[in-house]
């Protein structure tokens, strides 16, 4: 039993000779520094993550209640109290109402509809534009975070095999523990950069998702007050009127038949 326990100490400190912290000092300040960056570029990209996915989830609960109960309001000023003080829809139908009261002290003669929809369109690019920051870091961190791991890896490469030559020993326990070691560095790259990309192409797609929303609503908003309040969206849960009883067609005669007149179909 004693002497397992040795074997199992001794193959551990064997091991331990080997690895990420023998790779950065076998790599020397570049690869310790190319793994500060990876190390770094990870951090930041979980953090745009998680921040742009509570900035979504919050647009996401605000357009529930916006089909809800804003267009049951009989005028967007009141259904936009029922809003969030910060809420995009909020944002929206603020522009539209400011929009509106501007185009009557226009000097030069626009038409109401150009000018409203031109405004709207600024306001919901805007909300777009703030959806989409810190993307293009994810991006970035998915195309090169393999490179910059590969060049840590040819660095620590190099300085181990020039040790190897001055040490005057090529046999391949000597080889195979440093360039094995600097490989290291390039699956790091690969660990940096994968998530990103999931990240960023899951973040882009339910982006798209609000921005489809946000254009529904401005369109909404847009025919509301180019209409003055006639033309609103139907509300999927308003009570449907009961309809008509539909009269059953009258039977139609052939000919032959006594005063039957021939149908065409």
């Amino acid at each position: 039993m004693l002497t397992t326990i040795l074997a199992a100490g001794g193959t551990a400190a064997a091991e331990n000779q080997f690895g990420l912290q023998a790779a950065l000092k076998e790599g020397g300040l570049i690869s310790q520094s190319v793994f500060t960056i990876l190390v770094l570029m990870s951090i930041v990209s979980f953090y745009i993550l998680f921040s742009k996915l509570f900035e979504q989830q919050k647009i996401i609960n605000q357009a529930k209640r916006v089909r809800q109960g804003f267009w049951t309001s009989n005028s967007l000023r009141e259904g936009a109290a029922k809003l969030e003080k910060n809420s995009a829809y909020k944002q929206l139908v603020d522009d539209g109402l400011q929009a509106q009261d501007q185009h009557a002290k226009l000097t030069d003669p626009v038409e109401a509809h150009d000018w409203l929809h031109g405004s709207l369109a600024r306001s919901e690019a805007a909300i777009n534009s703030k959806l989409g920051g810190g993307l293009a870091f994810l991006a970035t961190v998915g195309a090169t975070a393999p490179f910059i791991g590969l060049f840590g890896t040819v660095v620590g490469i190099y300085r181990a095999l020039i040790k190897i030559g001055a040490s005057g020993d090529p046999s391949i326990d000597k080889v195979a523990g440093p360039v094995g070691e600097a490989l290291i560095m390039t699956a790091l790259g690969l660990v940096v950069a994968v998530p990103a990309v999931l990240a960023y192409n899951w973040l882009q797609r339910r982006n798209k998702s609000i921005a489809e929303d946000l254009s529904a609503f401005s369109n909404d908003v847009l025919g509301f007050l180019a209409s003055n309040g006639a033309v609103k969206p139907t509300m999927a849960g308003a009570t449907t009127t009961a309809k008509a009883p539909v009269k059953p067609a009258a039977a139609t005669t052939t000919a032959g038949q006594a005063g039957g007149v021939q149908t065409r179909p």
